[in-house]
């Protein structure tokens, strides 16, 4: 197979790859990416690597999400945001 050709096949592939993985594909689309991907080093380096990705994803759980800041903790927060607002016109007025 031609550069030129291989670089279209190459397309092809990753443009199916979700859908090759999440079995959503033909059996003959299917085979036509398997046979792709077993002479095809990059592609196959590609779709071990999303795999991997896919399956980090389904099994991550978020932790518990934080509680809101509490009205202090913001009013803190604003004022620092402000006296560094302040210093870019006055630099005397980080430091308060």
């Amino acid at each position: 197979m031609e550069f030129d050709e291989r670089t279209e096949k190459c397309r092809e592939v990753f443009s199916l790859l979700s859908e090759y993985l999440n079995l959503e594909l033909p059996t003959g689309a299917c085979q036509e990416i398997e046979t792709h991907l077993a002479g095809c080093p990059p592609c196959i380096e590609f779709a071990e690597s999303l795999r991997k990705t896919v399956e980090l994803c389904r099994r991550y759980r978020p932790r518990e999400l934080p509680e809101p800041l509490e009205k202090n903790a913001r009013q803190q927060l604003l004022d620092a945001y402000q006296r560094m607002l302040g210093a870019r016109k006055d630099p005397s007025q980080l430091n308060r």
